[in-house]
């Protein structure tokens, strides 16, 4: 019997620290390549980089040089500068936005999931009809009536994130709801809004924090189509997709104007990817059943 509990104990302890190995090259690639895209949309105005917005047309499509790493784009732009500048507003959007939705749609998650009833229904159903609607098609529709802005863009994204968040944290709210800890609250009299802030919302967060991270990659790459139709951001202002669709103007002679900010998204919607799916994964209590 003692050796069967100190077999229990090893494997206990043992699974922290199996996890941590077995995050595998692609995680720590990927934190290295956000750390990257974080670093220089932060500190971009340090950087010794031209203006995103100066045009040069005498220098139009110019090769990679010591005065233009990346070259320049069909305006004379410089490549680099526009593609971290980029980076800062896709970053923004691509924050800012799934903010919104997990805080509105985490809030009536774990409201429908604890009271249930008819409040749950009418949450249910309302996000069925936001469902309901194609999102790209809702997103240029409410875009292109209230105008191009990053605020609006932000916003608009992040309605439509709301119901995601909200199944997420309903889902993770009724397999709480009625374990043990909860039931003890209740019996010692805890109001419900001490339930829902001390007891779920700290379980519940672990789940919508993994969904976040998937939501970022989502965000940035809707945003960028948007911006690729000409819907998102207003020119000047420059962001990954309008790069992209700038660029697709010149994919004969200069491929690398469309293709060095496709990558550049890719690569970071990838490691946003790769991130949510492993925390999501450490955050998984089935991972850690006997």
């Amino acid at each position: 019997m003692a050796t069967l509990e100190l077999s229990l104990e090893e494997e206990a302890g043992a699974t922290p620290a199996r996890r941590r190995r077995g995050l595998g090259m692609l995680f720590w690639i990927a934190i290295g390549w956000m750390t990257l895209v974080f670093a220089v949309a932060i500190f971009a105005d340090l950087l010794p980089l031209p203006s995103p917005t100066d045009m040069d047309m005498l220098e139009r499509r110019a090769p990679t040089s010591a005065e233009h790493w990346l070259g320049t784009d069909g305006l004379g732009r410089d490549e680099l500068s526009r593609l971290i500048y980029g980076a800062r507003i896709s970053l923004i959007v691509g924050l800012c936005a799934p903010m919104i939705g997990v805080t509105i749609g985490g809030a009536l998650g774990m409201l429908a999931g604890y009271f249930r009833g008819r409040f749950e229904s009418f949450v249910v159903g309302s996000m069925d009809v936001l469902l309901a609607f194609p999102p790209l098609i809702l997103a240029l529709a409410v875009t292109a009536y209230l105008g191009q802005s990053i605020f609006n863009l932000t916003c608009i994204l992040g309605v439509l994130g709301i119901p995601a968040f909200m199944r997420v944290a309903r889902a993770a709210t009724l397999s709480l709801a009625r374990r043990e800890f909860v039931i003890a609250a209740q019996a010692l009299g805890a109001t419900h809004a001490r339930i829902l802030l001390r007891e779920l919302l700290p379980n519940v967060m672990l789940p919508l924090l993994a969904f976040f991270l998937l939501g970022v990659a989502v965000t940035i790459v809707v945003e960028g189509s948007l911006s690729f139709l000409g819907l998102g951001v207003p020119p000047p202002i420059s962001s990954w997709g309008s790069m992209i669709g700038e660029g697709r103007e010149s994919l004969e002679v200069a491929p690398q104007l469309a293709f060095i900010p496709a990558i550049a998204m890719f690569l970071t919607v990838l490691s946003f990817n790769l991130i949510g799916d492993t925390m999501r994964a450490l955050t998984d209590p089935r991972q850690g059943a006997l």
